[in-house]
């Protein structure tokens, strides 16, 4: 299966002439002489598009990624790569209907007084169809409903094979191979698919992200209908919303857009520092702007999770970056175990500073964060830094980010917007507040623990432990006293022998 799907990927790449995109050298030299009578109509850009389509959802959201990433890749290729976002070919109005009423038991009419078969939205793994429901306390309410794509199941677990083959060879024959740790990588991006195919698991998700963002101001959630929600159908709240990277209307709507972007990168720290659960997939193909220029997301089945060490670990170096304190960042990294114990302070402070300082209050048009990444790659590979897989998701997020600030705003300075959100969350963890906090969340233990002390002391008094304990350090003394003893013996006789040999140089002198 692994062979026929690495032989489907070449045959798709000499169908769509994508070894066009290849560096110059002996390979594409290769391909131009035996393909030499190859003719293509479309351009490269709508060559790469379709092929990507063409192999499926893992390589869809690959051109997602890239389709943000316009100072990566040339403005062609971005325009037609965007389409992946949410034109991706429709599966069959049939299969809809097939599904609705399978889920539901019954004819999809008995659930919606109106269905849009046409759906307004297709994505790789699932598309969205508008519609109302019909009966109970909800009927009227207009909905979008999404439907998992019939049989992706079977498609990703082949692409994820093949993605483990590869990982194997990397880590097996590429110098970087191990600390790269290509093998966690695809196991931590396939966990994240199969949670992506099980809408229930997303309702829970848009339920959880609405209720950290009641108050509507930055970001608004649509609500979800759990009644209607199952593995492959969900439905929730239709929102009536503008494209974010639609810069022309929302400036016909009167919108911000720098204010857009400031508030797009307040909602992405607070869901990392204050929630530590962040929608990972901000796309523009699932961020919108409602008409009063709030934000509204959609599709929340990829959501990020962090750790109180991972949250503190990224604090201390924003913090550190923010204030151009590039030995706090290399010690950190180095405390962290990022890096081995016996990095050199301060060699590695001196390569951050060599990436980080050059670009330091520019704003993002003047940033080519292209070769960013290239030097902080040779710094990695240079300083033997190993890949984090549980923060492949907020990395992605962080350049979803970055490419629709530069989008809205170009002029944006991301230091005045993230420093205070992180020294306010610093503040409530490391001052009183955070005392305050760590103690309302320990007092139920307490409150279980407190009762039982006398039980467990009386435990302790009747099993002698005090005795036993006693005794254990008594055991620990005398044996120290009996080595003590057997090495002043052995002192002794070496005492004696030096003596006498001595005495036995003196009385043989003539």
């Amino acid at each position: 299966m692994r062979l026929f799907r690495s032989l489907r990927i070449f045959a798709t790449v000499v169908r769509y002439g994508l070894d066009e995109f290849l560096p110059e050298g002996s390979a594409k030299a290769l391909f131009r002489v035996l393909l030499f009578w190859r003719s293509f109509s479309d351009g490269r850009a709508v060559r790469l598009r379709k092929a990507l389509e063409s192999l499926g959802p893992i390589f869809i959201k690959f051109g997602q990624l890239l389709s943000t990433r316009r100072d990566l890749v040339p403005g062609d290729l971005a325009d037609e790569l965007a389409k992946l976002l949410d034109q991706v070919p429709p599966f069959p109005s049939e299969e809809v209907v097939a599904i609705l009423n399978r889920v539901y038991g019954k004819p999809y009419e008995d659930v919606f007084s109106a269905f849009d078969l046409k759906p307004i939205a297709s994505a790789s793994v699932a598309q969205v169809h508008f519609a109302t429901l019909k009966s109970g306390r909800e009927a009227g309410r207009e909905v979008a409903v999404k439907i998992v794509r019939p049989g992706i199941a079977k498609t990703i677990a082949k692409d994820i094979a093949l993605l483990e083959v590869v990982a194997d060879f990397v880590e097996a024959w590429l110098p970087d191979g191990k600390r790269l740790r290509p093998r966690a990588v695809v196991r931590e991006f396939a966990n994240t698919l199969h949670d992506e195919l099980d809408l229930v698991r997303e309702a829970s998700n848009a339920s959880q992200l609405r209720r950290n963002f009641i108050d509507g101001k930055l970001l608004y959630v649509p609500e979800v209908h759990f009644d209607y929600c199952h593995r492959e159908v969900m439905v929730m709240e239709r929102i009536d919303g503008i494209a974010v990277n639609d810069v022309a209307q929302l400036k016909a709507y009167n919108i911000d857009t720098d204010r857009l972007s400031r508030d797009g990168v307040e909602i992405f720290f607070t869901q990392v520092f204050r929630d530590a659960f962040f929608h990972a997939d901000m796309h523009p193909g699932n961020i919108f702007v409602r008409k009063d220029g709030i934000y509204s997301g959609v599709d929340f089945g990829i959501m990020g999770t962090l750790s109180d060490a991972d949250k503190n670990y990224l604090a201390r170096n924003f913090m550190a970056f923010f204030q151009r304190d590039y030995r706090a960042v290399a010690i950190a990294h180095i405390e962290a175990g990022w890096v081995p114990e016996d990095t050199r302070v301060d060699e590695f402070e001196s390569a951050i500073r060599a990436v980080c300082e050059p670009i330091f209050d520019k704003p993002l048009k003047d940033i080519y964060f292209g070769n960013v990444l290239l030097r902080l790659f040779e710094v990695s590979r240079r300083f033997k830094m190993e890949i984090q897989p549980q923060l492949v998701q907020l990395q992605k997020t962080l350049l979803q980010i970055e490419g629709l600030g530069r989008q809205l705003s170009p002029d944006l300075d991301l230091r005045p917007v993230a420093q205070p959100i992180l020294e306010r969350w610093m503040k409530e963890q490391m001052g009183l507040s955070g005392l305050v906090k760590q103690l309302k969340a320990e007092a139920p233990l307490w409150a279980r623990t407190l009762p039982q002390l006398p039980r467990l002391v009386h435990r302790a008094l009747y099993d002698d432990a005090p005795a036993k304990l006693e005794l254990a350090i008594l055991r620990l003394v005398a044996a120290q006293q009996r080595q003590t003893r057997v090495l002043i013996a052995i002192g002794v006789i070496l005492l004696c022998m030096v003596f006498g040999y001595l005495y036995l140089l003196i009385a043989w002198e003539p």
